[in-house]
């Protein structure tokens, strides 16, 4: 029974997000409270790709009718992805993370949470191996200016209102924190999935559709409480993330290191304009990767820009119009792939999995 989990743990290593090992075998200890051995054994024979059932059972040596229940049921619990289009079942393997955690976040348990919490900074070691990553920072709306050079897919709004299917689900980062007393009174319901993911997550109980217009408002409250906003890295986006400096696992792991913007897929950076400055200090609170500090001689914020990931969530809180955001330069920007396949299709050759 051990064997076919460290069979399953090297099959999502081998997903772009990544699965490492562990000395003390907690990513292990996760599969085991997520999958029974014959949901394991099955999810062997999946790919990252929608496959039929007749060809996942064929792969696995039974009739279709003998594994489809299992199948879907797995798919309810997010331990896989099923689709049923024009009533014809297919199914694909789930990556962890982003995939598999985030559809726990109705069937978090405190001991899974534990575990989590003790893996994911192995997990996000993942982060600094490749230079696609599945996220990226966009500003938030409120620091946008013309001075700027920020195509349509930067600009939060406007990915809103591409958007004709959209479901609004709640955190898990923040939920997790919340059930072990750990919570930061944030929004919970802050992570907004469009077009297909929002059908997933509907057949599943999980979270409920909103308008163009609830999104953004939705939005603007997160912006205000603070939240980076964090698409999935691509131009036409499935999902955008919500996220604070205290409770997400991506944000506050991206912290402890001592360059954030070199691992953040970003194009902007904040800047401070020294005569407008009047060292009151609120830019310096709102930063969610402590990349501001006060120059004490001279009693003005400065920014670090090897910490500055251009939220612009200092701009919003500048009374005095001292903070900016700008461009990086042109060696530096990041120009998101197309799609999220794509995206992962980078990330797999950057990992050297093809």
């Amino acid at each position: 029974m051990e064997d076919v989990y460290k069979k399953l743990a090297v099959h999502l290593d081998n997903t772009p997000g990544g699965y490492p090992e562990t000395e003390s075998g907690v990513e292990l200890r996760i599969l085991k409270r997520l999958f029974t051995p014959e949901e394991a054994e099955v999810t062997l024979s999946l790919v990252m790709m929608p496959e039929p059932i007749e060809a996942v059972a064929q792969k696995i040596g039974k009739a279709p009718e003998e594994i489809l229940s299992m199948l879907i049921d797995m798919g309810q619990k997010g331990l896989i992805i099923h689709v049923n289009r024009d009533g014809q079942d297919s199914f694909m393997l789930a990556q962890f993370v982003v995939g598999i955690w985030e559809y726990q976040v109705n069937r978090l348990t405190p001991e899974l949470i534990r575990d989590f919490n003790e893996y994911v900074p192995e997990l996000m070691k993942t982060l600094k191996k490749t230079k696609t990553q599945q996220l990226r920072v966009v500003p938030v709306t409120k620091s946008v200016t013309t001075q700027l050079n920020i195509m349509d897919h930067e600009r939060l709004e406007e990915l809103i209102k591409t958007q004709s299917k959209i479901l609004v689900a709640p955190c898990i980062c923040r939920r997790e924190h919340t059930m072990v007393d750990k919570g930061c009174g944030k929004i919970e319901d802050a992570c907004l999935i469009f077009g297909s993911g929002a059908f997933i997550y509907e057949s599943r109980g999980i979270g409920r559709t909103i308008s163009q217009e609830e999104a953004i408002e939705i939005v603007k409250k997160g912006v205000e409480q603070g939240l980076v906003p964090q698409p999935s890295n691509s131009v036409k986006p499935i999902n955008i993330c919500l996220c604070c400096g205290c409770c997400c696992q991506v944000l506050t792991n991206i912290k402890r290191t001592e360059a954030p913007a070199k691992i953040v897929n970003s194009n902007y950076q904040a800047a401070v304009d020294e005569d407008q400055c009047t060292g009151c200090q609120a830019c310096e609170e709102i930063c969610p990767m402590d990349a501001i500090e006060m120059n004490e001689a001279k009693i003005v914020a400065t920014v670090n820009t090897d910490r500055c990931i251009g939220c612009g969530l200092c701009v919003t809180v500048c009374e005095f119009d001292a903070m900016a955001l700008k461009d990086k330069e042109e060696t530096e920007r990041w120009e998101p792939p197309q799609t999220i396949v794509n995206t992962y299709m980078n990330i797999a050759k950057e990992k050297g999995l093809f």
